[in-house]
């Protein structure tokens, strides 16, 4: 059972993600019938730590050995993590938790002390979208799954960007102690208990361009009729070359095939217009070339984990959904 959560903290921690810890283990919630843990904020670098913040600091009384107590330790996002160093005690410390039956738990940046520990190893691992590169760099043998929001690989559970802390967090909980206290804490958090999607919906992802211009005026042409359907051998003809060659040629300048390129396009097309006009899902699967709003639903859940009505109230308010 959950009761003893360490959130142990680096020079540079960002003081979000180690709110997000506060908020979700550190309050006494006994008035509304909710578990009441053993919270501790553990120092990994001396009694005082600078955040990035504005000249912030947080000062504790707890050092590591604080994390020999704990069923959960949590490691908040910090600064330059993707880069530094990190102490070799409390790589050690980690490690040792998880060899004694403890969980650890990554928000954001975090996961790159776990990987330093050697706990991503051989695990499935979430992290920020914008630094899954530079975590399959400095940790190779990390499953990693950029477009999700948490992944629990049990013992070790990690955590997209920011906010995704606050979902792995109710998720442990509702692991440990079920739903109703898992939701009980997310109302008087005011979030919601479990988010649509994943982190794909996210993700800022403008395709590759051409870096010489074989193709490049064929992409151009695409771009601006996404609304036809379009083959290969017609697109070779644009680009005048044989089919197989324009193939290859695309391939090779692009990192990708024409149907993958264009169908990536109309989602990006889609995200757009969801975001920025009032136009039916109709109106947008025409435009886009889907055809129609169910083939439209169909690419965006495989693309982006959701659906349109779900991504246009989640960017734009329930109102415009």
């Amino acid at each position: 059972m959950l009761k003893n959560v360490a959130a142990v903290l680096l020079d540079g921690v960002h003081p979000f993600e180690l709110g997000v810890l506060c908020e979700v283990f550190g309050l006494d919630r006994s008035d509304d019938g909710l578990p009441v843990y053993d919270f501790a904020v553990v120092s990994a670098e001396g009694p005082a730590l600078r955040t990035h913040v504005g000249g912030l600091t947080v000062s504790t009384p707890y050092g590591l050995d604080r994390l020999a107590q704990a069923d959960l330790v949590a490691v908040p996002a910090g600064e330059e993590f993707v880069t530094r160093d990190y102490p070799p005690e409390l790589l050690a410390a980690l490690v040792a938790a998880v060899e004694r039956g403890a969980r650890v738990l990554s928000v954001c940046s975090g996961v790159f002390v776990l990987g330093a520990a050697g706990l991503l190893d051989g695990r499935r691992c979430s992290v920020h979208w914008r630094q899954a590169g530079e975590l399959a760099v400095r940790c190779p043998r990390a499953v990693i799954q950029p477009d999700v929001l948490y992944v629990d690989d049990d013992p070790v559970i990690t955590s997209a960007g920011t906010a995704a802390g606050i979902d792995a967090c109710l998720h442990i909980v509702r692991k440990e102690q079920g739903p109703e206290v898992a939701n009980k804490i997310a109302r008087r958090m005011v979030v919601p208990p479990h988010r649509d999607g994943g982190q794909a919906q996210y993700v800022e992802r403008p395709l590759p361009r051409s870096r010489c211009d074989t193709v490049g005026d064929v992409l151009a042409w695409m771009e601006q009729h996404l609304d036809q359907e379009v083959t290969v051998e017609q697109l070779a003809a644009r680009a005048h070359m044989a089919p197989r060659t324009f193939a290859r040629r695309f391939q090779q300048e692009t990192g990708t095939t024409p149907y993958r390129w264009i169908l990536r396009q109309r989602v990006l097309l889609a995200q757009e217009l969801l975001e920025g006009t009032d136009q039916t899902t109709d109106a947008i699967a025409a435009r886009t070339g889907f055809g129609t709003a169910a083939a439209l639903r169909h690419q965006f859940v495989r693309a982006l984990g959701t659906t349109p009505h779900a991504y246009r109230r989640t960017f734009r308010g329930p109102e415009a959904a």
